[in-house]
């Protein structure tokens, strides 16, 4: 069981999960705040892939909203890009340029002390978040997945068999080089490594198949990849 602490219980809390900031927090004592790589921000993101005022979170009354400004990137909540204004509910994941991960955490709720736990797909594979670590059956890739090779698995089991398109898959992976272009050949070769590599310890799968003119997507067992 996951220890938890009690939090300000008149606040909600964002929580770092993943990205440069990962495993800090904020209590939201103010109406609004702001998302951003410039200094003036309220919540300061080093990253290449965030926009200077990349977006922002505010109150209405006793409700909680986020929204995009308009960023080159982007703002996800749950996987879903933001077009406009949505309200933030317990537990929704804010992702910032798709590299950095923030979740929300409501005034009533509390806070894992561990943001370490492991991200699990149904087909039996586990990735550790903290080691980048794969198994799969209980059996461990040893030698360990790439960074970009674990950044696109990652990205792929996030969204539970959606497809990722392939400027996803550039920002996610490569944040810092977004801005000079990542070439069709560079994320196809990524893609052929990968599936190797998960061959490694099951061959008989292909966890990640190709949907044509659209990106890719994850495969779970007994699911075609057609």
């Amino acid at each position: 069981m996951t220890n938890t602490r009690t939090t300000n219980k008149d606040k909600p809390i964002l929580l770092v999960v993943d990205g440069p900031l990962r495993g800090q927090q904020w209590v939201i004592h103010r109406d609004e705040l702001t998302l951003g790589r410039a200094d003036n921000c309220d919540i300061v993101i080093p990253e290449r892939s965030v926009s200077r005022e990349h977006a922002r979170i505010w109150r209405d009354d006793e409700t909680y909203w986020v929204e995009d400004l308009g960023s080159k990137n982007g703002t996800h909540v749950n996987a879903v890009k933001l077009e406009g204004p949505r309200e933030l509910s317990e537990g929704d994941e804010i992702q910032v340029a798709l590299s950095v991960k923030l979740k929300f955490i409501g005034s009533d709720a509390t806070v894992p002390l561990s943001i370490d736990e492991p991200v699990v797909s149904t087909s039996g594979l586990i990735l550790d978040v903290h080691t980048r670590q794969v198994t799969i059956d209980g059996k461990i890739l040893d030698p360990q997945l790439s960074l970009y090779q674990y950044r696109l698995l990652e990205l792929l089991c996030e969204q539970s068999g959606g497809v990722c398109a392939r400027d996803d898959v550039v920002h996610f992976v490569w944040p810092d080089a977004a801005d000079v272009g990542i070439s069709e050949q560079a994320i196809d070769a990524l893609v052929r490594r990968l599936r190797d590599r998960l061959a490694e310890l099951d061959p008989e799968h292909q966890y990640i198949a190709t949907v044509r003119g659209h990106g890719f997507r994850f495969v779970q067992r007994g699911e075609s990849v057609e």
